[in-house]
C-alpha cells in the first residue's frame, strides 16, 4: 500500500509539471486574456533578467511588469517556466514581478552548501538588494512556500506582506503519507518526466540528477518547526491551500487563529491575515486554479488590512 501510494504520487508530480506549463482551457475553466496568449506561445518577455551574486550563488532571475513589487517562489524541482509561464502574465498587469530560480534549480547552478529553507530565503533577501528593492510581497508555492516563511522570520525589514500557497511551517503539517513519502522518492520516479528533461537541457551533467533529487528532498526528511517564529510575524499573511492538499487543514487553521483568526468579523472585525481553503483542489492543482487564487491574492495585497469595525 505504501509503495502503491509513493508511485502515485510521483506520477503526480510528474503530470503536475506537464500541466503547470499551461493554463486550463476553456473546457474547465475560463483563462484570461493573458493566459491565452501565453498559451499561443506569446508570453510577455522580462523586462530584466540576469544574474544575481547572492552567498556564493549565481541566481537566475527575471523581472517583469511596472507597480509594488512581489517576489514568486516555486516548488520543488521546478524553475520560471515550469511554475509561472501562465501566472506571470495575469500577475505583471499591474505589479513588478520578480522572479527567481533556488539554489541547484533552473539556470541556478549547484553549489557545496547544504540545501536549506533558511539558505535560500537569505538568498533571496540578497537578490532584492541586488536589485535595489528595499521591501516586497512575498508569494511562495510549497517548497517555496517554506523558503517564504523563512524570509519572513529571517528579514522581516523586507517584507511587506505573505502569502503562503500550500507550504508549511513544520514538518508535520503535511498529512502523515505524504510526510512518509518523502524519504523513499529517488530519481527514479523522475525517469523521462519534464522535470528530468529540463535539468538536462540546462547544461547540467546527467549523472548528477540523482544528486540533485536527493539534495531537494533532504529538507523535507528531517523534522523542522518554526511555528514560534512563524506566528510572531508581523506582516500580514494570507495562506492558502486546497481541500484535498498534502497540507493538513489544521495546520493551516492553527496559523490562522495566531494571526487573529477564529472569531466572528461581524463582532470582532476582520484580522488583517485571511486564510482560503479551495474546493476541488488537490496540492499540485493550486497552479492549475490560480484563476481563482489570483484575484483573492490581489485583494489581500492590495487593501489596507485595517481591522473592520464590529457591525453589532
Amino acid at each position: 500500500m505504501k509503495k502503491h501510494i509513493i508511485i502515485n504520487l510521483s506520477i503526480a508530480i510528474v503530470v503536475a509539471v506537464m500541466a503547470s506549463c499551461q493554463p486550463r482551457n476553456k473546457d474547465t475553466q475560463a483563462v484570461s486574456t493573458e493566459q491565452k496568449e501565453t498559451a499561443n506561445n506569446q508570453p510577455i518577455q522580462p523586462a530584466d533578467s540576469g544574474y544575481a551574486d547572492v552567498n556564493g550563488l549565481k541566481m537566475y532571475y527575471e523581472v517583469y511588469g511596472e507597480g509594488k513589487p512581489i517576489v514568486l517562489l516555486h516548488g520543488s524541482f521546478m524553475n520560471i517556466p515550469l511554475n509561472w509561464s501562465h501566472i506571470i502574465p495575469v500577475f505583471a498587469k499591474n505589479r513588478k514581478i520578480i522572479v527567481a530560480e533556488m539554489q541547484g534549480h533552473g539556470r541556478t547552478k549547484d553549489i557545496p552548501r547544504e540545501f536549506s529553507y533558511e539558505n535560500m530565503a537569505d538568498d533571496v533577501s540578497g537578490l532584492l538588494k541586488h536589485l535595489k528593492i528595499d521591501s516586497a510581497d512575498i508569494l511562495g508555492y510549497s517548497m517555496g512556500g517554506g523558503v517564504a516563511f523563512q524570509f519572513a522570520v529571517r528579514h522581516p525589514e523586507q517584507l511587506r506582506r505573505l502569502v503562503i500557497l500550500s507550504g508549511t511551517y513544520k514538518h508535520d503539517g503535511w498529512w502523515p503519507d505524504v510526510e512518509a513519502s518523502f524519504a523513499t522518492m529517488n530519481a527514479d520516479m523522475f525517469k523521462g518526466s519534464p522535470i528530468e528533461k529540463q535539468y538536462d537541457s540546462l547544461g547540467n551533467d546527467p549523472k548528477n540528477f540523482p544528486a540533485y533529487v536527493k539534495k531537494v528532498l533532504s529538507i523535507d526528511v528531517k523534522p523542522y518547526d518554526w511555528s514560534k517564529e512563524v506566528k510572531n510575524i508581523k506582516a500580514p499573511v494570507f495562506i492558502a491551500i486546497g481541500d484535498a492538499d498534502g497540507v493538513q487543514y489544521e495546520h493551516a487553521l492553527e496559523l490562522f487563529r495566531a494571526k487573529g483568526g477564529g472569531k466572528m468579523g461581524d463582532i470582532h472585525g476582520l484580522p488583517k491575515s485571511r486564510l482560503a481553503i479551495i474546493p476541488g483542489t488537490t496540492h499540485i492543482g493550486m497552479m492549475q486554479h490560480m484563476d481563482w487564487i489570483i484575484p483573492m491574492v490581489n485583494d489581500f495585497l492590495d487593501s489596507d488590512l485595517k481591522p473592520t469595525p464590529p457591525t453589532f
